[in-house]
């Protein structure tokens, strides 16, 4: 045993020996900075309404040159939340007649996913309880004003920027963007080809919007409605506010029989989804629903 460690040292010592002396190895570099991920087809710009009001606007468009009729247009509420989703699964669709087509994310100045200006913008009076104990200090009652900058300086600003379709300008709002879009069919019937109310909180202002309703149902029955959009309602069947799966539920059935009188209606409750949830899920329904023909 003696022996085999001697061999064993020596042997050890003379490979030592010939190796050389031990240098350390260099560091690794360490890996470049990149900036941040931009996406493609893609610019944002903030824009000032009438009153003041500063929105972060994001846009999301075609590489493709404009169709003879310009490119239809879809405005996409809580653009900070929800602009990202809508146009990345525009833009690898452009393949198709989806694809070819603009989308606006409108937001909020800020990296916030929602802002709490939306609580003015998206609604016409203050919140119920319980919210009105955390909310009832924010101002609210707006969306008049809001729709105004929607349809008037923020869509004739998209104009000077891009050719579009004038005859094909969507809505899609969630939650209280919800709210907006279902009174923006029923005060401004022919503002929107297509209208896409994910979650409406039709709660939040129970009384008002179920009277806007019937008046707006007694007008389009009459004939003086010239123009209507089409609308489409959507919720999850785990909404952690029951009541926007039940009021979704009940309004589309309200308003199904106006068909006769030229509003066409789609609804879908998604499995598994809540409230959070629900507009990721309906990125790509309200895409076809809104660009697809007619």
């Amino acid at each position: 045993m003696t022996r085999i460690w001697k061999n064993f040292a020596g042997g050890a010592a003379i490979a030592l020996a010939f190796a050389g002396p031990v240098r350390a190895q260099p560091a690794a570099p360490a890996p470049a900075a990149v900036p941040g991920y931009t996406m493609p087809s893609t610019q944002a710009f903030d824009l000032a309404s009438d009153k003041g009001e500063i929105y972060r606007i994001f846009v999301s468009y075609p590489a493709t040159p404009a169709p003879p009729e310009g490119f239809p247009v879809l405005y996409v509420l809580d653009g900070n939340a929800m602009f990202a989703g809508f146009a990345e699964t525009r833009r690898i669709q452009e393949f198709y007649d989806v694809g070819k087509s603009i989308v606006v994310g409108v937001g909020y100045p800020g990296d916030q996913a929602y802002d709490t200006r939306r609580l003015n913008d998206y609604t016409g009076g203050p919140p119920p309880k319980p919210w009105s104990d955390k909310l009832g200090q924010a101002r609210s009652g707006g969306w008049d004003i809001f729709l105004d900058f929607l349809t008037g300086k923020l869509r004739s600003e998209i104009g000077t920027r891009f050719k579009i379709d004038r005859d094909r300008q969507a809505l899609f709002g969630h939650s209280l963007g919800g709210l907006f879009a279902v009174h923006t069919l029923y005060s401004r019937p022919g503002a929107f080809h297509a209208i896409i109310a994910a979650s409406p909180s039709l709660f939040w202002q129970d009384k008002e919007m179920l009277a806007a309703e019937r008046d707006f149902a007694a007008r389009l029955q009459a004939g003086k409605i010239a123009k209507v959009g089409r609308l489409m309602v959507v919720a999850g069947d785990l909404e952690e506010t029951a009541l926007e799966k039940w009021d979704a539920e009940a309004f589309i059935q309200r308003l199904a029989p106006l068909s006769a009188y030229g509003l066409r209606t789609r609804s879908e409750i998604y499995a598994g989804e809540g409230h959070m949830t629900v507009p990721s899920r309906a990125v790509s329904d309200a895409l076809r629903f809104a660009f697809s023909w007619p």
